[in-house]
C-alpha cells in the first residue's frame, strides 16, 4: 500500500504516526524473509531483522521500514544506505531497526481487509521480543500535535491513516496520506 502525499494535516477520523526515513520491506515469519518494494530477497542484508522475525509467532507478514536510529529514535537515511550497500553486517556495522507498522497476514491468514485498528492490535501482541530490532510503530489520533514534534525534532513527517480503512496492496490509495517536514528531503540527497 502505498501513500499519497498532502501539505496539510487531514481533519476527521485518521490515526497519525511517525514517518521512518529508511526502506519500505515486508517482512515474513516462518521462514523468516524480507523483500523489497521491488520484490528483492533482503534476508542476508539485515540478519539481525531476519533473527528476529524468526522468533516470532509462524505465518505473519509485516510491512514497515528498516531504518538505522540516532540516540533519540530518529531515522538516518544516509547511515542506513550506506548500511546496505554493504549487503550484509559487516563487523562496525550500523544497527538497524525494523519499524514494523501494519500485518497483512496474521498466523498464515489473511487479515488486509480487517479496519486498520484491528490489524495494529495484532501486531502489538505479535511483537513481544527483540525490541532493540522489531519497533511497533503506535499512532496517535491528534495530527497537527504530531506534525509539531516532526518539526521540532527535525523528522521526516507524518503519516495519516483513515480510521477503519482496509489494506489496499499495491496501489497509492488516499487512505494512507504522508505530510512531509518542508526540506525534509533534498532531491539531491544522495547519489546511487
Amino acid at each position: 500500500m502505498l501513500l499519497c502525499e498532502r501539505k496539510t494535516v487531514p481533519t476527521g477520523e485518521w490515526h497519525f504516526e511517525i514517518k521512518y526515513d529508511g526502506y519500505r520491506l515486508l517482512a515474513a515469519t516462518s521462514p523468516a524473509q524480507l523483500k523489497t518494494r521491488n520484490g528483492h530477497d533482503a534476508t542476508t542484508w539485515y540478519p539481525e531483522v531476519a533473527a528476529a522475525m524468526a522468533s516470532l509467532a509462524p505465518g505473519c507478514i509485516i510491512d514497515g521500514e528498516v531504518c538505522v536510529l540516532d540516540e533519540f529514535g530518529r531515522s538516518n537515511f544516509e547511515l542506513l544506505h550506506r548500511r546496505s550497500a554493504r549487503r550484509g553486517k559487516p563487523p562496525g556495522s550500523h544497527h538497524v531497526a525494523y519499524c514494523a507498522f501494519d500485518l497483512l497476514v496474521h498466523r498464515g491468514r489473511d487479515i488486509r481487509t480487517q479496519p486498520i485498528e484491528k490489524r495494529k492490535a495484532a501486531l502489538r501482541r505479535i511483537l513481544d521480543c527483540c525490541r532493540e530490532t522489531l519497533l511497533f510503530v503506535d499512532w496517535v489520533d491528534d495530527g497537527n500535535w504530531l506534525y509539531r514534534q516532526a518539526l521540532a525534532l527535525s523528522l521526516e513527517g507524518i503519516v495519516a491513516k483513515r480510521a477503519g480503512s482496509a489494506y489496499a496492496a499495491g496501489t497509492r490509495s488516499r487512505d494512507w496520506v504522508k505530510i512531509k517536514r518542508p526540506g525534509a528531503v533534498p532531491a539531491e540527497r544522495f547519489k546511487r
